[in-house]
């Protein structure tokens, strides 16, 4: 049996996801952690065509687990010190549009719920393996979903198809943050990452080392919840 020690978990790289409105910067956001690769799954890196960053082209679900097993046992894969997943809500979305075509040995289309059944399974497989890369920084991005309360209030979390999988993925990080554009009091747009709930946008840092409003930068968090100055 290996005892280890907490004091290490930093070691294995932080693991965040951050989920916003369309327009906001999510991918953007990607330029600012520390020498990464690109899983891109929503062909939408327009807005880094002025950054040199590598990435791999997602369009199927076999396509992510070959980058993953390229990942882990590549030599390759060692000059990198983070991989960026944009976005886990296509990647949900392309999973379950491969299982809505299946059909049973009868020629009939799979039953809807079983469908996204087995969507929620391999997502959640997806996560928890990413989740679990060792030494290396992992940033999830997300679109943005808002619902009603029964009271009326609007609340925000990140997109998912399905309500349980987009109950669970939060239980699942230790870093969850919503990338915000506020005004400033001169009423210029700022973007800004909500690190802890508000009451209406769902937020947390486990780490319990990010103020409740960081500045978009993500190496910038890594480096205050590992500990490096």
């Amino acid at each position: 049996m290996k005892i280890q020690n907490t004091k290490e978990i930093h070691l294995n790289g932080v693991k965040l996801l951050v989920y916003s409105f369309a327009g906001a910067g999510k991918t953007s956001l990607i330029q600012t952690m520390p020498n990464p690769i690109i899983l891109s799954a929503e062909s939408g890196l327009l807005s880094l065509s002025g950054v040199e960053l590598p990435y791999i082209e997602i369009k199927t679900i076999n396509d992510l687990r070959e980058a993953y097993t390229w990942l882990t046992k590549s030599d390759e894969a060692k000059q990198f010190d983070s991989v960026a997943l944009d976005s886990l809500s296509e990647i949900a979305e392309m999973v379950l549009a491969h299982e809505l075509t299946i059909t049973t040995p009868d020629g009939k289309k799979m039953d809807g719920r079983k469908a996204y059944g087995e969507m929620q399974a391999q997502v959640l497989e997806i996560i928890r393996a990413f989740r679990d890369l060792n030494g290396k920084h992992v940033y999830f991005s997300a679109k943005c979903e808002k619902a009603q309360d029964e009271t009326g209030r609007m609340l925000y979390a990140p997109m998912m198809p399905g309500n349980k999988l987009a109950q669970n993925i939060p239980y699942l990080l230790d870093e969850v943050l919503a990338l915000r554009v506020e005004k400033d009091t001169e009423g210029k747009p700022q973007r800004m990452l909500l690190c802890g709930p508000d009451g209406t946008w769902t937020a947390k840092d486990r780490s319990g080392k990010l103020a409740q409003w960081e500045n978009p930068n993500l190496t910038e968090i890594i480096n205050k919840i590992t500990g490096v100055n």
